[in-house]
């Protein structure tokens, strides 16, 4: 019995060892280096590859959350987003940050964020399925500019006659709403304010309009004037359709017969 004990002693203790010998504190001095530098969000993955030893994901994460604890109370704050983590200015100091580009906010026109909105809420759906709950034609230039932005994507096609395009949203649009999952989608009442909140929110307007012969196929992906868009973001009759995000499951691997691609998880 006591040579049993003293094998299972001497088998576990170099993992022993080599837990003790490595420095966390310097693991959060690199950790942080490289999240204040990085442009974009880095994940578990990309943070790995910044050490010679093998770290864990839970040993990661515990040591990220170290981090974000020293950080609070200042102006910054370390954040986890769907496609990693980063370090972002908190909301409340945003403000004086946006003096120094004293530019105004993008606002976007109710077409685009009613278009945004159904693809959040109701995800996947064709073009189709937007136009029903809107109730009028949704110009492919929406579509188009919401894909170049990267909020968008198309992640397969309907089996039906003309095969539709099936639309969903991508991390990308989570990252600059600083959410993690669809799960944290705020009510949406509230999602207009927060896409015009996000870091660099302006599409890019090329080839966005439709012809103008038609209004609701020449509806325009942001207005210049600021009293043409209302004040209360997404809450109008048209989406009244809309009901809560119960449609969008984070664990479920396909819907119908098309893919849901990783950034829906």
């Amino acid at each position: 019995m006591e040579e049993n004990t003293l094998e299972n002693t001497e088998d576990v203790a170099p993992e022993i060892v080599a837990e003790n010998a490595l420095d966390l504190a310097h693991v959060k001095y690199v950790l942080e280096t490289a999240l204040l530098v990085s442009p974009e969000p880095m994940s578990l993955h990309d943070l790995k590859k910044l050490f010679d030893q093998k770290l864990d994901n839970d040993t990661l994460r515990k040591v990220l959350e170290d981090l974000r604890g020293d950080w609070e109370g200042r102006g910054i704050e370390l954040v986890s987003v769907a496609t990693g983590w980063r370090f972002r200015a908190r909301p409340e100091a945003q403000k004086f940050l946006d003096r120094l580009s004293p530019e105004k906010p993008p606002k976007y026109s109710r077409a685009v964020l009613e278009t945004l909105a159904i693809i959040a809420y109701k995800q996947p759906v064709t073009r189709g399925d937007i136009e029903d709950i809107r109730g009028v034609t949704v110009s492919p230039g929406i579509l188009k500019a919401l894909e170049a932005r990267g909020w968008i994507d198309v992640i397969g096609h309907r089996e039906v006659p003309g095969r539709p395009e099936i639309f969903a949203t991508t991390k990308f649009f989570l990252d600059d709403l600083n959410l993690r999952s669809l799960e944290e989608l705020p009510p949406l009442s509230e999602l207009g304010s927060l896409v015009e909140q996000a870091p660099n929110a302006e599409i890019n307007l090329d080839a966005a309009f439709a012809p103008l012969e038609s209004v609701s196929m020449g509806e325009g992906l942001m207005e210049g004037d600021e009293e043409a868009v209302a004040e209360t973001p997404v809450v109008d009759s048209v989406l009244d359709d809309i009901d809560a995000p119960e449609a969008v499951s984070a664990e479920s691997d396909e819907i119908g017969e098309a893919p849901v691609p990783t950034q829906l998880h």
